[in-house]
């Protein structure tokens, strides 16, 4: 029977799964903006269908914001506080 894993590999994963939900949400948020305007341009004049297009485009930017706004908060409490805040570290020998 082998000895446990160390701390350190709960920090490297815990570091991929965050890289790739960072990624997925950008994938998300491309998908979301080449549908709404592909709605929008086949709404074809239709003022309830541009109106749906125009909420998914909006939720879109709102999202791109909220993933820009929470990352850039992270910045600037790790340079007001000298906390590395945006680097997941369980033990530093």
């Amino acid at each position: 029977m082998g000895s446990p894993p160390p701390l350190s590999k709960l920090e490297d994963v815990f570091g991929n799964v965050v890289t790739s939900l960072l990624a997925l949400g950008g994938i998300v948020l491309f998908l979301m903006l080449l549908s709404g305007g592909f709605k929008y341009l086949t709404s074809g004049g239709d003022a309830k269908l541009a109106e749906g297009a125009q909420k998914t485009l909006t939720y879109a930017i709102g999202g791109l914001v909220l993933l820009a706004g929470s990352y850039m908060i992270l910045r600037i409490i790790s340079d007001f506080t000298g906390a590395d805040v945006t680097n997941f570290v369980i033990y530093k020998p």
